[in-house]
């Protein structure tokens, strides 16, 4: 839904018993590891890590985000060194997979560099998580042969066979001002009664990207693009992403339309899903309309499209109020956003903004989501879902647990439901604690993934989801548009989708993890950065979390680092069942308490930040 960053052990479809690894294509050179390496495409039994000298060679210290238990410090002898000088990052072979942890022994493959280079430690997640920023040749050879944008001749043999002519109608498209790859429209028109006619025009990925071709292995082996701090690893060659497909106006652009009939209530009334062609009147951004709609600006080019955005804001109150009723739970996470200087260092870190029309594209790409999902499970084809399960019981019950403890009496009579928790949050709403529990809560909840059964979405307590309008970067979106279209020219390939859709929601699953991980490891590195200069200074935060070695503490930035009971001045023990830290001399440390900290370190190469408490 979101477009800025994107925030999710392994549950394995019934009967699948091999890793979703063993199906790659061979150019890759990846086999299924004995030992698993921590992103689903990285290369079997390698490491990325600092290299640190020792008496007898080297070790190499393995990047944060390596589990644990996977390889400790791997000892490197003085023959495997390879010539790679001390101090660098490097990616090493582990020659022992099969040994105990802590007594694996390695070769260096490859030395990336210095650690303080921003390039080189962006270079090392990737490394770590197995993205590649170059496509390999035989894509790049199928996407330079596609034009930038549809010929007339093109255009004409469409509309011949049967692609709708939308280009008339009032089209724009909203995203953040530094997106390109622009993957969906909005129309929309006041009815009789109360009633509304949106248009969700969704780029047609799959015209261009055809089942089993270089482009289309590729992108299924990618699942997603990946958005670090500084750069995008995309699923699709720029000549797709950023020109071709993307909705940039004033240029036809071949799109999948969700059009829907919504009724007054936010019920939509009946929809229809084809092929279209469309032509963007605007490449408009949330704030822009946000200062438009809110702060008396004018942009002199969207005059004309003043009213549009009013009604828009008009229909996304009702739906998000439909939403409402039923028990959608919203969280509200202010998502990190780091801001660099030329050379890649964090110049700012604070929360990402968010305004009211952010919604707006999110409730009509609910709105279209559900609508798609729920034509295809009542035809009982196969498809691709968002599915969402309900939470563990045990889980909740600790949740529960911990809320009371902070005065929130409502009680859970028999099976939990969406509607009963999106009204706790909003009780707690106006709380110091809330964020604090809202997190709790989303770590009591299962993840949300795909499947080739639809379960419903019990976050957004919907009975039909899935994922339709992003084929750009998200690749069951791009195969859901494959099995629409195969649905619309009544080719009758339910057998050959009936047998591909659960390893598609398998391996989606898995690359989206991957990308948040990576994610997150991008983001966590520039903190660190970022904090290291402060050190020494003072900030306001919130206990967010404990664990048996102290506190977290989350700033107002949206920063986290810990407060280790070490640094305490009384002896602390922790109360996992209370979520809370006890001191000897009384004080207590309990998620959502406001206290000031003093940054005392933080270490770009593990991460880490800790702070200590200022009285």
């Amino acid at each position: 839904m979101g477009r800025h960053n994107r925030r999710h052990i392994k549950i394995r479809p019934s009967g699948k018993k091999e890793h979703s690894r063993s199906k790659l294509p061979p150019s890759r050179d990846v086999t299924v590891a004995e030992m698993p390496p921590v992103g689903p495409l990285a290369l079997e039994n390698q490491c990325v890590g600092l290299l640190r000298e020792t008496k007898d060679g080297g070790i190499v210290i393995p990047d944060p985000g390596y589990p644990a238990t996977s390889f400790g410090q791997i000892i490197i002898r003085r023959n495997q060194l390879n010539g790679a000088p001390f101090g660098m990052k490097v990616v090493c072979e582990i020659l022992n997979p099969s040994a105990k942890r802590a007594e694996y022994e390695g070769r260096i493959v490859e030395v990336l560099g210095d650690p303080g280079n921003n390039d080189v430690e962006m270079l090392s997640i990737l490394r770590q998580y197995g993205l590649s920023p170059v496509f390999p040749a035989a894509v790049m050879e199928q996407a330079s042969a596609l034009p930038l944008s549809p010929t007339e001749e093109e255009i004409s043999e469409a509309l011949l066979q049967g692609r709708k002519d939308l280009r008339s109608l009032q089209t724009i498209t909203i995203d953040g001002e530094e997106a390109k790859d622009l993957d969906d429209a909005i129309s929309i028109q006041k009815l009789e009664k109360g009633c509304y006619r949106l248009w969700v025009h969704i780029a047609d990925v799959s015209e261009y990207v055809t089942d089993g071709s270089p482009l289309d292995i590729e992108a299924g082996l990618r699942g997603t693009s990946v958005y670090l701090v500084d750069r995008v690893i995309p699923m699709l060659p720029p000549r797709l992403s950023n020109s071709l497909c993307s909705l940039n106006p004033h240029l036809p652009r071949f799109t999948m339309t969700c059009e829907m009939k919504i009724g007054p209530d936010g019920a939509i009334l009946d929809s229809e899903i084809y092929e279209s062609i469309i032509e963007s009147n605007a490449r408009t951004s949330y704030n822009e309309i946000n200062g438009i709609l809110f702060e008396n600006k004018t942009i002199e080019e969207y005059i004309p499209l003043v009213p549009m955005f009013e009604l828009m804001l008009e229909l996304k109150r009702i739906l998000k109020e439909k939403r409402k009723k039923r028990g959608t739970i919203d969280f509200v996470f202010p998502e990190t956003h780091v801001e660099l200087d030329e050379e890649g260092k964090p110049k700012d870190v604070y929360a990402y903004p968010i305004n009211e029309i952010h919604s707006v594209i999110e409730e009509f790409m609910i709105a279209a989501n559900e609508a798609v999902a729920e034509r295809f499970d009542k035809m009982e084809y196969p498809f691709v879902y968002r599915i969402h399960e309900e939470p563990d019981e045990l889980k909740i019950a600790e949740f529960m647990h911990v809320a009371r403890l902070f005065g929130e009496n409502r009680r859970l009579a028999g099976k939990v439901t969406p509607l009963y928790l999106s009204e706790l949050l909003d009780d707690i709403s106006d709380k110091e604690y809330a964020p604090a529990l809202n997190q709790l809560l989303l770590r009591s909840m299962a993840k949300a993934k795909y499947s080739e059964k639809n379960v419903g979405h019990f976050g957004l307590a919907s009975e039909y989801y899935c994922h339709f309008t992003s084929p750009i970067r998200r690749y069951p979106d791009l195969y859901i548009h494959r099995i629409i279209k195969s649905w619309l020219h009544q080719k009758h390939q339910t057998r050959y989708f009936a047998g591909k859709v659960a390893d598609v929601a398998f391996h989606s699953s898995e690359m989206e993890r991957n990308s948040v991980d990576a994610e997150r490891a991008s983001v966590d590195l520039k903190c660190a950065e970022y904090m290291m200069d402060h050190v020494g200074e003072k900030f306001p935060g919130t206990v967010s979390g404990a664990c048996p070695a102290g506190i977290f503490v989350k700033l107002e930035n949206t920063i986290e680092g810990m407060v280790p009971f070490s640094s305490l001045n009384e002896y602390f023990e922790f109360d996992e069942r209370k979520l809370e830290a006890r001191g000897s001399r009384g004080t207590v440390y309990r998620i959502g308490r406001k206290v000031n900290v003093q940054v005392a370190s933080a270490d770009p190469l593990t991460h880490h930040i800790d702070f200590s408490i200022v009285e």
